[in-house]
């Protein structure tokens, strides 16, 4: 574990506030869904990441899906997916993925991955497939993708985008004075790149970050107006909360409030949609961004 995880272990000691107790995952749709995924071998990140939603979601018949296996080649300090050296690409992956959608009746599909950096586009031409066969097997079906950086290869975010997903998702983190620290494997500078590109294409732009890791308001603003710069369309921001006791710790559990403070700003600043509170992930009503026709 990195030597800065020690150097703030007291801050392990925080009590979790009330806005953050959720209903375990038990409710019969619940059950369901997880039951459709064990059936076809399918990862969510859900699952993987311990996600605060998943009751919320699973019972409203949404998932967000984990293509690509559920190893990942990174190790981000707060993140749960596990580490290590991912299995060879599963060839039939995409079809059972395919059948699972058309089960559960999705009229709007997240698909994500772990970062696969062994691989020589890091997974696009997967994300790829996944999108074109969705057009093709549920063509009213809306897709979003949450995808990685790609190690800023161009090319590969280019396969993704020509693909024409109705969004494309790539989440920022972490603010920027910390970025080195918890996200050591990426690029600060490269996700906005990639962001801006996305920016410019016809696809519909999405980024989010998480906050209580000790960063200052200062930096919270910054990576607003960072993301605001190249033209992001729509955000979410999170409370980070601890998976376990080997990740980094949280320095602050922020009030509702606040985040209510950061949502009005992002809007001020030129977001199309902004979902921001202590339970908010990335894919959290995604589906109800899509059918929003006013923002604000």
């Amino acid at each position: 574990m990195n030597s800065s995880v020690y150097k703030h272990e007291k801050l392990q000691l925080l009590r979790k506030p009330d806005w953050l107790k959720v209903r375990p995952p038990f409710s019969p749709e619940c059950r369901r869904i997880k039951s459709t995924l064990s059936r076809f071998q399918l990862h969510t990140v859900c699952q993987e990441a311990a996600c605060p939603n998943m009751a919320e979601c699973f019972t409203s018949g949404t998932a967000t899906f984990l293509i690509l296996g559920n190893i990942c080649t990174r190790n981000c300090l707060y993140c749960n997916v596990a580490h290590g050296k991912p299995d060879p690409v599963d060839k039939n992956e995409i079809s059972r993925l395919m059948e699972a959608v058309r089960r559960m009746k999705l009229e709007y599909v997240v698909i994500t991955s772990v970062t696969r950096d062994d691989l020589p586009d890091g997974g696009a031409r997967v994300f790829s497939d996944c999108i074109q066969r969705l057009r093709q097997e549920n063509p009213f079906c809306k897709v979003e993708v949450l995808i990685p950086d790609f190690q800023g290869n161009p090319a590969a975010l280019e396969k993704v985008i020509s693909a024409r997903p109705d969004v494309i998702n790539h989440n920022m983190e972490v603010v920027k004075p910390m970025f080195a620290r918890l996200r050591p494997r990426g690029s600060y500078d490269v996700s906005l790149h990639l962001l801006k590109k996305v920016s410019s294409s016809s696809v519909v732009s999405k980024s989010g970050f998480m906050i209580g890791f000790g960063e200052s308001r200062d930096d919270i603003l910054q990576l607003i107006d960072d993301l605001a710069a190249v033209s992001c369309a729509r955000l979410t921001i999170g409370q980070y909360q601890q998976p376990t006791l080997k990740h980094w710790p949280v320095a602050k559990y922020y009030h509702p409030e606040e985040f209510a403070e950061f949502r009005e700003i992002a809007y001020q600043k030129g977001f199309q949609y902004v979902e921001a509170g202590p339970l908010v992930r990335s894919s959290y009503h995604a589906a109800e961004a899509g059918k929003r026709k006013c923002f604000g």
